[in-house]
């Protein structure tokens, strides 16, 4: 049809000029409608001879990126036999558009370099290409440039200008050009309130807010939506007057809106009211879906996660990547391996297999739900391109299982590929030489964290007072927590939790003094050490001192201080108040259920520990190993070893729980203080770990208190190979030599004892 049409015109008799103007309708047309057919008209422009018509050019640039890409756009604009301004502009657009902002940024070069003068359209490509490729010099002088050229208070260019200065964390600069700006409009006052909600300036955002509506610019959808993403950071009471104001204006409560609503009330807890706001309309998608399932993962409501997955998948609609990144997190949590594989073929079924995201959760998932590292790393190796979180996730795989030379060698790995370690990584690695006290380790790391300047990151230098902490140097752990530029709680809940592991518990409590002194304010995590440096000492009076402070600065239900509270005052043999701070937790947790069990056992209600147990499978808590722990205890103090027993079967065989060195302790003790010997030395014996003194202490004890000197000098003798130094063996062997009535061997033993120089009480 537009080539008949052009025909036509070339037949015409008509002049040149009615020509031109035929031919621009037709492009403008064209252009208008993103035709393809418009691009036919280029060769009668040429065979007319009015190919030099600026007009008709610039209109079929255009015509030729839209229809035919930028690459036939630019042999068309190179061809070009004169351009202005609306040429150069075009041609950079159309770069910028299709997000090859380098080449866009080599177009303005040469533009400068040709002579004409940008316009507002220029520098909004340009400063838009900048933000893209991370370049704030070129940024800058560009804006010094269109301030050259008299564009300073273009409308078009301040809104580039803040989005700028926002891509670069400069909020306060972008607020500046903000100010400068005649006419503000909605746009503009939602992305300025945007750039200061991405610089995680909540209050800024919303007193941004207030002015504008002092201002009297009605906000839209979109402003409401990065309102409530601030208030989901600052409190629910922002959050609940925001959706009041959205009420009064009559926003209408579409599928974005809703989403932001629902995702500000999981943030602050409130997951009943974001549930009933994502029913107020009928309308789902992929997005709002996984917003429900990440906000009960986000509030430990495990199981109903699980269930809105499965009513989403009813519904037709499919996750996406972040819906089963989030189900992973949630199978982690659980834990739960079998979901975990379920979940895993959903995502092959989805054919989502290869993103980077899943593969990173499916590692971490495998990593923490299995009893083995195979499976995590299985799919690390699949994963073609591992970035820092995929290392990471492999490299606390490996210290959470124990491998913490896997974790060393792979640390190792990626920084040999060439990925760098991000402040996670490097707290994570950390966390593996505090494990195994490596200092030798911690050294090097260090030396790498301030090479790279990263020991400026928070997480990364709570994680080196961590690591020189948790290897006994609280000297250097103290110089580190000195020489940071910014300490938080968890700073000071990390020494306070090492301090508490040496039995340094009045240092543990000195630490207060340190975190009011530094203005850190305590969290429940930190209030947890304390309570427990309290019932490390035994010091009640201390523990009700901080129960008030806890109640007044309103951490009194954070589950991790009630927990405390039980074991505080569960050790200090109050079990009347340790069954009360019990019953004030709303939703026992393991550690909940474990300081009732323990503090209940180790004050002699052994019924009623054994019954808190029942009571605990009961609710639906999953025992962990330091329950049975627990059990073992309440079993051979109460003289019920036939019962002790089926509760160490059971670990494995009922509760897929593998016994540790610490179990065989306890099974040790509960049957030899039942006078079964042969039997606790055989289950010595036959446990897959090499034994340690402890094991050896605790059956040699029992030895001693039903005489048997034979199997008791065996023990003392493989005791002593491990650790010739170690005086309790001579004295419970001392001990033992004068019950069985042989007082010279006993005198023989101390008298050895005390030629080596060992100290000890007879």
């Amino acid at each position: 049809m537009i080539r008949k049409a052009a025909s036509s015109i070339i037949n015409r008799t008509e002049p040149l000029q009615r020509f031109e103007d035929v031919c621009s309708q037709i492009v403008s047309f064209c252009n208008s409608k993103s035709s393809k057919q418009g691009v036919c008209i280029h060769s009668p422009i040429i065979k007319l001879g009015i190919q030099d018509n600026l007009y008709l050019n610039n209109n079929l640039l255009s015509l030729y990126w839209k229809c035919l890409g930028v690459q036939h756009a630019r042999q068309f604009f190179d061809e070009m036999p004169c351009r202005d301004v609306v040429s150069w502009t075009g041609i950079l657009s159309a770069y910028t558009k299709d997000e090859k902002y380098e080449e866009a940024l080599d177009i303005f070069d040469l533009m400068v370099l040709s002579g004409p003068y940008p316009n507002a359209f220029t520098f909004s490509s340009v400063l838009r290409s900048c933000a893209a490729v991370g370049d704030f010099s070129y940024g800058k002088r560009s804006h010094a440039s269109l301030i050259k050229h008299g564009f300073e208070s273009n409308q078009i260019l301040g809104s580039s200008l803040i989005d700028f200065y926002s891509k670069f964390d400069s909020a306060e600069e972008a607020l500046k050009h903000f100010r400068y700006m005649d006419n503000n409009d909605t746009v503009s006052w939602t992305m300025v309130i945007c750039t200061f909600a991405q610089a995680r300036k909540w209050g800024q955002a919303l007193r941004l807010y207030i002015d504008m509506i002092k201002a009297e610019v009605s906000p839209n959808e979109f402003t409401f939506v990065k309102l409530l993403t601030a208030c989901g950071f600052i409190g629910l009471i922002f959050g609940k007057l925001v959706h009041a104001h959205m009420i009064i204006l009559g926003v209408e409560l579409n599928l974005v809106v809703k989403t932001a609503l629902v995702d500000m009330y999981s943030r602050c807890h409130r997951m009943e009211d974001a549930l009933k706001v994502s029913k107020l309309t009928p309308e789902y998608d992929v997005l709002l879906w996984t917003t429900i399932i990440s906000g009960l993962n986000q509030n430990l409501k495990l199981k109903e996660a699980v269930a809105v997955f499965q009513e989403m998948q009813i519904s037709g609609i499919l996750g996406n990547s972040f819906t089963y990144s989030s189900m992973l997190s949630t199978c982690t949590s659980i834990p739960s391996l079998d979901l975990g594989r379920q979940i895993h073929s959903r995502v092959i079924k989805t054919g989502l297999e290869n993103d980077v995201p899943i593969g990173n959760a499916l590692v971490d998932m495998y990593m923490k739900c299995s009893l083995a590292v195979e499976d995590g790393l299985r799919v690390f190796r699949g994963i073609y391109s591992p970035n820092v979180i995929s290392w990471t996730s492999l490299i606390g795989g490996f210290a959470e299982h124990g491998f913490q030379q896997n974790a060393f060698d792979s640390f190792t790995e990626m920084m040999a590929v060439g990925v760098q370690p991000n402040s996670f990584t490097l707290s994570t690695i950390l966390r593996a030489c505090s494990v195994i006290k490596s200092l030798n380790q911690t050294f090097k790391l260090h030396g790498y964290i301030i090479k790279t300047n990263a020991d400026h990151d928070i997480v990364v230098g709570n994680a080196l007072v961590d690591a020189y902490a948790g290897s006994g140097r609280v000297d250097d752990a103290w110089r580190i927590v000195r020489d940071m530029n910014q300490r938080d709680a968890v700073t000071y809940t990390i020494i306070a939790t090492r301090f508490n592991q040496m039995g340094h518990h009045e240092l543990a409590l000195d630490v207060i003094g340190h975190m009011f002194s530094d203005d850190v304010r305590i969290d429940g995590f930190s209030m947890a050490s304390f309570f427990s440096a309290s019932a490390g000492l035994g010091r009640i009076e201390i523990g009700k001192q901080l129960q008030c402070y806890s109640v007044k600065s309103g951490l009194s239900s954070w589950i991790s201080v009630l927990n405390s509270l039980v074991d505080l005052y569960g050790k200090c043999g109050q079990v009347h108040d340790a069954h009360k701070a019990f019953r004030e937790i709303p939703e026992p947790d393991v550690v909940s259920w474990n300081g009732f069990i323990s503090g209940l056992a180790s004050n002699g209600y052994i019924s009623s520990a054994l019954s808190a147990f029942d009571d605990m499978r009961l609710t639906g808590v999953k025992p962990d190993s330091v329950t049975f722990l627990s059990l073992l205890f309440t079993c051979s103090h109460g003289c019920l070893v036939d019962l002790g027993l089926q509760y160490f079967q059971s670990m494995r065989e009922t509760h897929g729980l593998e016994p540790q060195l610490d179990h065989y302790v306890c099974l040790v003790d509960l049957l030899g203080r039942a006078g079964r010997l042969e039997e606790a030395m055989n289950a010595l014996k036959t446990m897959p770990f090499k034994p340690d003194t402890l094991i050896y202490k605790t059956l040699l004890a029992a030895c001693r208190v039903h005489r048997n000197l034979p199997l008791g000098e065996d023990i003392a003798r493989r005791g002593l190979e491990l650790n010739p130094s170690d005086p309790t063996f001579y004295v419970l062997l001392a001990n033992l030599y004068e019950d069985c009535g042989r007082s010279d061997l006993s005198e023989m033993t101390r008298r050895t004892m005390k030629e080596r120089g060992l100290n000890g009480n007879g």
